[in-house]
């Protein structure tokens, strides 16, 4: 891009989204902008928190794709045989994975109780223990953590491997993006340190070593904005097909709703006639497509509460910097 822009780009993110730490912006599948910030450089991952669900999504997808998961429609206890249903409780043999994408499976709780989750021996089956509960309403209620979390179970179960090595085989290697390994979380003072360390790479693990599905990834902003760009490209990376088209198209559309925000399958749908939908994290972390303008935005922030809206700044301030244009020598 022109330097005059990347100025003028430069300075709103320094006067008014100081705790982002990089942004790549991709038009019409060519890098325009990048640029890093609080002392980050590019290999610099950062914990995108949220974002992982997307990504989370994706492998799901891939399962699928390959058989070992039949359909969305499966129902959650089939994947996990030896776990022992309370007695009287009958909604949770309803859940379907469906629902655990789309926010719309029910909880035994009003709020997720955080402290039990992070301290039992074995997060899915906690999770499990919540799932379900006196009605089964198939409306939308975020789980930011813990029904999430049962994907991870699922995966682990159905996957032969690791869910770090399935993903690593089956969508960082192809599109080239580098997750070294597991992070182990000892208490919560480790946590705290590590989530905001710009030295911390790779993926966190549960007590049984698999890896988290709604938090817990770290990744650099160009490999967000490679994802992104996966998914503008309806699964494919450099000629090969990494997902099918048919995950990606039944990812992006509206399943269930929050106020007037629609929800796809752990993706965030920003506005349906341009064809732009999100994957959004706490502190501002995000990665956002735009099919109507073949664009590719990824923002990773350290995190800090109540962030100015990333959504926002990207509409009304980056959009308009790029829109119908080539790219600028």
């Amino acid at each position: 891009m022109n330097q005059e822009k990347k100025t003028v780009l430069d300075k709103q993110i320094n006067d008014n989204y100081n705790n982002v730490t990089g942004m790549v912006v991709l038009k019409d599948s060519q890098p325009v902008y990048e640029n890093y910030f609080n002392g980050y450089k590019a290999s610099n991952a950062v914990h995108v928190y949220s974002v992982t669900k997307s990504i989370f999504s994706a492998l799901i997808g891939i399962a699928i794709d390959k058989g070992l998961i039949r359909s969305v429609d499966q129902k959650v206890l089939e994947f996990f045989p030896d776990y022992t249903v309370a007695e009287g409780e009958k909604t949770i043999q309803d859940v379907t994975v469906r629902e655990l994408l789309t926010m719309t499976a029910p909880y035994k709780f009003e709020q997720e109780p955080y402290e039990t989750f992070f301290s039992s021996p074995d997060w899915v089956n906690t999770a499990l223990d919540f799932l379900g509960g006196e009605e089964h309403t198939g409306t939308f209620r975020y789980s930011p953590i813990i029904g999430t979390h049962i994907l991870s179970g699922i995966l682990a179960n159905v996957a032969g491997q690791s869910i770090l090595d399935f993903a690593n085989e089956n969508l960082f290697s192809p599109l080239k993006i580098k997750v070294p390994g597991p992070v182990i979380l000892r208490n919560r003072e480790e946590h705290m340190r590590v989530m905001n360390d710009k030295n911390t790479s790779g993926w966190v693990v549960d007590p049984q070593g698999r890896n988290t599905a709604s938090w817990g990834l770290f990744l650099t902003p160009v490999a967000m904005a490679k994802f992104g760009q996966l998914y503008l490209d309806d699964g494919l990376y450099e000629g090969k097909r990494l997902i099918s088209a048919q995950w990606i198209g039944e990812s992006i559309r509206e399943h269930s709703r929050w106020n007037q925000l629609p929800y796809g399958y752990l993706w965030w749908i920003v506005n349906t006639e341009e064809h732009s939908f999100a994957a959004m994290g706490d502190g501002g972390n995000v990665i956002y497509v735009n099919g109507s303008q073949n664009l590719v935005v990824s923002v990773a922030s350290l995190f800090m509460p109540n962030p100015k809206d990333r959504i926002e700044f990207i509409k009304g301030f980056v959009e308009p910097l790029f829109k119908n244009t080539d790219r600028d020598k």
